[in-house]
């Protein structure tokens, strides 16, 4: 595509985050002397980032105009939307706009990093608020979480509508059907560009209503009721707690909340109205000893298999406080996200070796995704009517589908743009282009540490957890620059009981190395560590295969 003339005003949308991706979510949308940023998630660490806790959009772009950004606005309270902001209002401390139980979950992660002096300001679905030159109002919609809205954003350039994460839901849980008559208005007003999310568009026809997971729960219950029950889902999933709750009181159970994210986000939620509960109906997971197995139901974190989650714990036997065993139903309401199969199925088969009854989702309907598929696609692309349209809130093979989809309702392919992380769109009321790329990309949070933590690191630690380290220990008499000692550590490499003939054979291999060099003459020992770090490893890889993390030490004496 040819970039659009710099000469003419155009609206540029940033992508920070949350394209050719799961989660991350971060969208900027900048005209003139304004920027506003829709969402500042995180996400889930990979199989490739050994140690790492989180993952957070780069916004050093946002840092450097912080002077021109008005403000955030959250679509809702998903981690993937709102699991960032401890870390980015640290630098870029602007005003946060949400809906009540949004704000809530975000003020429980603030207080959770002591992050002070927030502004933060609720808005209900329906209101509008003014940011610079965007005026932004909030449309009802449904999704898996209570609040969530889609975005009608008015810029000088047309409106831009983006629909956050939904779904199309005519039964939900709270009662707060999309909107789909406002969405309709805003689609005859004329609407420039239309973000729309991708999650499940590989899913034909039309999602299922939330309120047939209450149904299945129903159920299960009433084959279980001798049984103690666990449920795992989402913490942030406040209608499907409010379900489970709802059925403990009409089976006379207690509840018990397990996990710290489960626990806090009930609290907050209570609090502001959104779940609805007595106090004498739950009981402390630390007494639930006390309560009779069939009058009794925890809901606990873990549906993803997250190693340090309470259902995880629970499986590999690591939390006193529950012990399973052949009276406990467990119910995993959730399906795993792309890349957690591999966990979810582990804590899954040791459920089993416990003697649990397991009850997932390809065995029953215990979870409904609360993303739209195409039919549902479909009906916000026909009544928004957009001029142009940009796929976001998914992998690439996501957005290209969604693509696909626009052009075969008659959108030309000439309007479409599939982005991804970094790119700047430019859009004018007749035109579409990509412009310049913004600085963008992920920062890794490691305990205290954000950012600090970058390939090479990484690269160390996959090198470590698949090699092992192996580490040469030289003491060193200075004035005559004889070697008096080595010492051989090995960790994750060999056992050193089971490998003495190795050991002493590499120890040989240092004192050759050593004895080609002047040791006496060198100001530091650089350049020994190089050549003594090359021949162990060239030995030891003939030896064993194998090339673990050499790390040579010098003592002086």
């Amino acid at each position: 595509m040819q970039k659009s003339r710099s000469d003419t005003p155009a609206l540029k949308v940033s992508f920070l985050g949350g394209v050719g991706e799961i989660g991350k979510n971060m969208t900027a949308l900048e005209f003139a002397g304004d920027i506003l940023v829709i969402d500042c998630g995180s996400s889930f660490p990979n199989v490739d980032m050994p140690g790492v806790d989180l993952v957070i959009p780069d916004v050093s772009y946002l840092i450097a105009n912080k002077d021109r950004v008005r403000g955030i606005v959250l679509t809702h309270g998903h981690e993937d939307h709102i699991g960032a902001l401890p870390y980015v209002l640290k630098d870029l401390n602007v005003p946060v706009y949400g809906t009540k139980i949004t704000l809530a979950l975000v003020e429980a992660k603030l207080r959770e990093q002591k992050v002070e002096n927030t502004n933060l300001n609720i808005v209900k679905p329906g209101s509008t608020v003014q940011f610079g030159c965007f005026k932004v109002e909030f449309v009802n919609v449904s999704h898996s979480i209570a609040g969530s809205c889609a975005l009608a954003i008015t810029t000088p350039a047309g409106v831009v509508f983006h629909t956050g994460d939904f779904k199309v839901d005519y039964t939900p849980i709270d009662g707060n059907v999309i909107d789909l008559q406002r969405i309709a208005e805003i689609g005859n007003r004329g609407v420039l560009l239309l973000l729309a999310e991708s999650t499940n568009i590989e899913r034909v026809g039309s999602s299922i209503s939330e309120s047939t997971v209450g149904a299945s729960f129903n159920n299960i219950f009433a084959d279980n009721t001798e049984r103690r029950i666990f449920i795992a889902t989402f913490a942030s999933n406040i209608h499907r707690l409010q379900q489970i709750i709802d059925l403990a009181v009409r089976y006379k159970r207690k509840v018990a909340f397990c996990g710290r994210s489960m626990i806090n986000v009930a609290q907050a939620a209570a609090r502001i109205g959104e779940l609805r509960y007595s106090e004498d109906m739950i009981v402390d997971i630390d007494k639930i000893k006390n309560v009779p197995d069939k009058e009794l139901v925890i809901i606990t974190t873990g549906s993803q298999g997250e190693p340090m989650s309470a259902l995880t714990r629970m499986a590999s036997d690591e939390m006193a406080k529950v012990k399973l065993g052949y009276n406990d139903t467990v119910i995993i309401s959730a399906s795993p996200i792309p890349g957690n199969e591999r966990m979810v199925y582990n804590v899954i088969n040791n459920l089993y070796r416990h003697g649990c009854r397991v009850i997932y989702e390809s065995l029953a309907e215990v979870h409904v995704s609360g993303h739209a598929y195409q039919e549902e696609l479909k009906l916000i692309h026909s009544l928004i009517k957009p001029k142009f349209f940009m796929p976001v809130h998914g992998e690439h093979r996501h957005q290209k589908k969604h693509a696909e989809l626009a052009m075969k309702m008659g959108m030309p392919s000439s309007c479409i743009i599939v982005p991804d992380v970094g790119n700047q769109a430019l859009v004018k009321k007749r035109s579409i282009s990509l412009g310049d790329n913004v600085p963008a990309g992920m920062l890794l949070v490691d305990g205290l540490g954000v950012g600090d933590v970058g390939s090479s690191v990484l690269r160390d630690r996959k090198h470590l957890a698949e090699e092992g380290l192996f580490i040469i220990v030289i003491g060193l008499d200075r004035k005559s620059g004889e070697v008096t000692s080595v010492d051989l550590v090995s960790r994750g490499f060999v056992y050193a009981e089971d490998a003495e003939e190795l050991l002493e054979n590499a120890k040989q291999v240092v004192l050759r190395a050593s004895g080609k060099m002047d040791l006496k003459q060198l100001e530091d020992f650089t350049v020994y560590k190089s050549v003594v770090r090359k021949e162990v490893k060239s030995f030891l890889f003939k030896e064993t295969r194998r090339s673990p993390m050499i790390l040579p030490i010098i003592t002086e004496s």
